[in-house]
């Protein structure tokens, strides 16, 4: 697939604030099985200073400062990718597929960040613990069969609903409210994943349904790695298995990494600020 996508962030004060240093996560990836063909980023006023950055996790980033005052704040970045489908999993893992609980001695020691539990002490939620218990039932021990069975049970348990406001819930309170977004199901994900033993990290992208919605939302989802054949993305809110209409941006074992824009503004403490936002894709071949 090759599309053409607009996304623009706009924000307006009530009154002149000051705009602190900001962090973009708006440029997609450009290797694997998406290549990025351009892209533009407007950004209104004009940084001081506006520099690439590569992250810890391979992602291009832009970093800005500013200088003066602002009652607006535009962001408008501009991209074309052409993505393909991967090799099927099956063939990829046909004659070695990973045993649960995947030892973690034998990973390479860059995953490990992708491995802790979501708790402060490393631990993982007791929550997802329990649903990994569950998936590996039947699924006997092997990974592809464990993650279908996860998948299954998530959408089953855990109804998708939109949530524009927040960070992402740990697993327990989306298993206890029984509803949760894209980015609190792929979270719910990612922890149960890593109680076997199997990387995985947060994605922040586009999806490009059929047929479109009225109107497109920033899609979250989670990224497995799985040794032999390599990270792969999983939407429990989705269609489980991605595709080649998923367009990603940003990738992270911290999903607050991930934010398209991420900074501060500071001003009288009356001040109100406006938001909105609008993703216009547009499917090239």
């Amino acid at each position: 697939m090759r599309a053409r996508i607009t996304h623009t962030l706009s924000y307006r004060y009530s009154a002149p604030v000051l705009l602190g240093d900001h962090r973009f996560c708006l440029q997609p990836r450009g290797h694997g099985f998406q290549r990025l063909l351009s892209f533009a980023c407007r950004i209104t006023p004009e940084p001081d200073h506006l520099y690439a950055l590569v992250a810890a996790s391979g992602d291009e980033i832009l970093r800005a400062r500013f200088l003066g005052s602002t009652d607006t704040f535009l962001v408008q970045a501009t991209s074309e990718v052409e993505t393909s489908s991967a090799p099927a999993l099956d063939t990829c893992l046909a004659a070695n597929e990973p045993q649960l609980p995947y030892p973690v001695g034998r990973l390479n020691g860059d995953l490990m960040g992708a491995i802790e539990g979501w708790l402060p002490n490393g631990q993982h939620d007791p929550a997802a613990v329990d649903l990994a218990q569950e998936a590996l039932m039947g699924s006997d021990q092997r990974a592809l069969r464990f993650l279908d069975q996860l998948l299954e049970i998530i959408q089953d348990r855990v109804k998708y609903t939109q949530r524009h406001v927040g960070p992402a819930w740990p697993a327990g309170r989306t298993l206890k409210e029984r509803v949760g977004s894209c980015r609190d199901l792929a979270m719910l994900m990612i922890e149960t994943c890593r109680c076997v033993g199997l990387p995985a990290r947060f994605v922040s992208g586009y999806h490009l349904v059929e047929p479109p919605p009225k109107r497109y939302d920033l899609h979250a989802w989670a990224e497995i790695y799985l040794p032999g054949a390599g990270w792969r993305g999983f939407d429990p809110s989705g269609k489980g298995h991605t595709d080649d209409r998923y367009i990603i941006l940003a990738t992270s074992s911290n999903p607050n990494l991930t934010a398209a824009v991420n900074g501060t503004f500071s001003g009288s403490s009356k001040v109100e600020s406006e938001f909105k936002w609008s993703i216009e894709p547009e499917i090239l071949a």
